[in-house]
This record gives C-alpha cells, structure tokens and sequence, in this order.
C-alpha cells in the first residue's frame, strides 16, 4: 500500500486515521481532503503538515476534486455530516448530498483507480421504531437491556446487523444507509473491496463536541467550564444509554482491516464499545464530576428530541466471529483522556 485518501482528513475520525496510517507504515504517502466546513477542522492543518501528510481542500459532493488527488490504493471515506439532527430544520440537502452523493463520487473514484474503499456508517441506519420496542427496564442509573427479546436482531448484547433498517432513522440515517446499498453494487460487480463499518459514538482527545453529536467532550467541557446541561427526553432521567469506542481502537481496527480486506466482504459490521463501554448521561455526569472536579447544573426537558431513541449498544458477534479485534479503552479511559486534550487547551 503506497498511497492513501482520507477524505474528512481533517476531522477528528479522519486526522486520526491519517495520523495513524502514517505512523504505522514506513513508506506510505498519506493524503487528505476536506471542505474544512466543521468549525474547527482548520486547526488540524498544521498537524497533518507536521507530520508529512498532504492536504487538498476539496469537496466529496464534487467528482473532480476527487480526481485531482491521483492515483491512490486505498480510500478510507470519513467525511459525513453526522448530526442525527441534520436536515430536520426543513432543508436536508446537504446532509444527503454529502453523506450519499460523496460516498457514490468515492466508490466511482476507487472504481477508476481499482482502489480499495473503507466506508464509515453509522448505527443510526437502524429504524428508530424498531429500537424503541426494544425490552429495558429502569435501573437506577440507566436502562437496562432486558434478556428477553421479541424483534430478530435485538438481544441482552445490544443491536445486531441483522436488526431491521425498514422505516423512519432521520435524513443522517437515510443518507448514510443508501450510501451503505449502492456500495453493496459497486462489491458485488467490481473486482476491488469494500468494507462497510456500522459506528456507534467515537470519541476520544481532539474532538470537539456538540449536544448533537461528539457528546462525551460537549458533556466534559461543559463540566470543566461549569456551564449547565440539560436531560432531554424520557421523562428527563438522563437514563438513556450508549456506547462508545475510543478513536485509538477504532483505527487499530481499520488498519487491521485495510492489511486484510479479504475477511471483510460479507456484509456490514458493526463497530462500538458494546456493553462494556456503555454508558447513560446520568453516569457520564457522576464521571465527569468525578475527574473535572466541578458539579454542574443538569436541567429537565421532558420532550423528546428528534430521532432520539432510548438504547443503543452494538452487539459485535459478527465483527469478532472475523478477527481477534477487541476494546482496549473504556468509558473511563476516554473521558480521562478527552479531559487531558481538553485541560491541555484551556
């Protein structure tokens, strides 16, 4: 492998891929492409510089920015728009011109240059509706999966890919699973791999978070700022639950994955923290008090938000079934490690 695409290089998930590829092989070129539009995606820059990575300012939804970039082996394709809340505003353009149309202009792209394609999903291809009959009951700081499961593809380990994507999952879900269904044409009729990772959250140091997205590092800014927060949904309990895989262990994976394509072409796979990197807001605030320090007021908001749903943990059967990869940062871990960066750049 001598020559790499990172396209959304310059995001947390891509400058993180970037940097580690280019660590991990002696003689690798390394480019990136990004349209810099996430608010502070530009101070990468001169990391990515640092380090011997190249730079193009470009635009997945624009086919010819792509080609400038020439020829390459491999295309791992991070950018997205991965707001849940994306498009819900009336105007879901850019969420699916990005998140499908860029996807197909990657795919296309890797097609001319017979070059392997890395596809980064996302769980949010599951229908809400289906997630939300999942069987939980009310712990005392989280919900908690019940043993018994009445839908194919649920169960006490979480959501499988064989859970049902029939039905309503928000314009981000929508985007990112038709871009997961014309990848699947381009595996079966073209003579290259592509590899299609279902991801929960990924956190970890050099994100910079929102309430819709990036939550672990917007809950402990927050904290470390004492700026307030607020429970949204189901009754306000903070309760609701997920997972999430540190930055680290998710590009071990894709590495791991990019040296073996070959044990990956069936289907999608699923990427989180599973059970055992789970988590409800309510102990990520006793978490973040406990490193930051700092006590915050958390407030109530009954209503639910758009698309949200009570419980996501990623069932990993299928992705372990192919290879030995496992979690080796937890919740802990990454909080701790999110409140270094962060505590570093105060």
């Amino acid at each position: 492998m001598k020559r790499v695409l990172v396209t959304g290089g310059a995001g947390f998930v891509g400058s993180n891929i970037a940097f580690a590829l280019k660590e991990h092989y002696e003689n690798i070129e390394v480019v990136v492409l990004d349209n810099l539009l996430r608010r502070g995606s530009e101070g990468n820059l001169a990391d990515l510089e640092s380090r011997g990575i190249s730079f193009i300012h470009g635009d997945v939804r624009l086919p010819d920015d792509l080609r400038k970039v020439g020829k390459i082996d491999f295309l791992v394709e991070c950018s997205a728009e991965p707001s849940v809340l994306a498009g819900s505003d009336g105007s879901p353009g850019y969420v699916i011109q990005t998140n499908l149309n860029g996807a197909v202009n990657c795919a296309e792209y890797c097609r001319e240059q017979n070059a392997g394609l890395l596809f980064l999903s996302t769980s949010r291809v599951y229908a809400i509706e289906q997630l939300k009959i999942l069987n939980f009951s009310e712990g005392k700081s989280r919900f908690e999966i019940s043993e018994k499961q009445e839908c194919f593809g649920l169960s006490k380990n979480g959501v499988s890919e064989d859970c049902s994507i029939t039905g309503f999952k928000s314009f981000y879900g929508a985007s990112k699973m038709a871009a997961e269904l014309v990848l699947e044409e381009y595996k079966c009729l073209f003579d290259w791999p592509v590899i299609v990772n279902r991801c929960g959250l990924i956190a970890g140091p050099g994100q910079f978070g929102k309430a819709d997205q990036g939550i672990m590092s917007f809950w402990m800014h927050a904290h470390m700022q004492k700026k307030s927060l607020k429970y949204i949904g189901f009754n306000g309990t903070g309760k609701q639950v997920r997972d999430a895989v540190h930055i680290k262990d998710l590009v071990r994976l894709i590495i791991y994955q990019m040296e073996n394509p070959e044990k990956f072409q069936d289907g999608v796979f699923n990427v989180g923290g599973g059970q055992d990197s789970s988590f409800s807001l309510l102990e990520l605030t006793t978490m973040c008090q406990e490193i930051s320090g700092n006590k915050v007021e958390v407030g109530q908001e009954l209503g639910e938000r758009y698309a949200d749903i009570p419980i996501y943990v990623s069932d990993m059967k299928k992705l372990k079934s192919v290879c030995d990869w496992k979690n080796e940062l937890y919740i802990e871990d990454i909080l701790q490690d999110v409140y270094n960066w962060l505590l570093d750049r105060q």
